[in-house]
């Protein structure tokens, strides 16, 4: 077997936009007031009176060829064995390069401690063979975790169902471990509600709380 990387389908037909996953999230890893790991970006489209709410959960993308690395002059930020992007704190100056790279705007500094923290994937669990708190929580089951290098993983599966799924961004080349399922037909109700409130369609990472 392939070496393993931790990756993450989201099924956007199942994402009620409950917020259950970021409460989760902030309890689990102990998230400050105003600061996210994930979160759900929701908006309402109005179809001549037929009102339907989209939602598209966000965290890091955990990439294979992750920006953030890249730009990291103190090695703080580097994907782990298990195909996870990390941080040491210890090793981290928050010089916010790695913010500056990340086109998702998944990363923030903790001003009390002066480094930049985001999602781990619960590292401290799926080390450990648990599920992130995010996925656990989801009361739909739209989350699925797992390795996407072992096609027998239940995320292999749903993918492999899916036809791959999709990716946020993908134009940049930054190869995500996040894959969406029904994001096109998604993000086509987001321009609709765009359109009706005279506005401006977002990129994918604006909005974010």
């Amino acid at each position: 077997m392939s070496e393993q990387r931790l990756g993450m389908a989201i099924d956007l037909a199942l994402c009620i936009g409950c917020n259950a996953c970021a409460v989760a999230c902030k309890m689990e890893n102990g998230v400050g007031l105003g600061h996210f790991n994930t979160w759900v970006e929701s908006w309402d489209v109005d179809r001549d009176g037929d009102v339907r709410r989209a939602s598209v959960p966000k965290l890091c993308n955990h990439c294979a060829n992750p920006a953030c690395v890249s730009v990291c002059p103190t090695g703080a930020s580097y994907v782990d064995a298990d195909g996870s992007v990390q941080i040491d704190t210890g090793k981290c100056i928050g010089c916010k390069y790695c913010m500056a790279a990340c086109p998702y705007g998944v990363r923030y500094l903790v001003e009390e401690t002066g480094d930049v923290h985001k999602c781990t994937f619960c590292h401290h669990r799926s080390s450990n063979g648990l599920l992130p708190a995010c996925v656990g929580t989801c009361v739909t089951k739209a989350r699925v975790f797992g390795d996407l290098n072992d096609p027998d993983s239940d995320v292999s599966k749903l993918l492999a169902e899916a036809g791959g799924g999709e990716v946020l961004l993908a134009d940049m080349g930054m190869e995500p471990s996040v894959r969406y399922v029904d994001l096109e037909e998604t993000m086509a109700l987001k321009r609709v509600s765009a359109v009706h409130k005279g506005g401006n369609v977002l990129t994918p990472y604006e909005g974010r709380q």
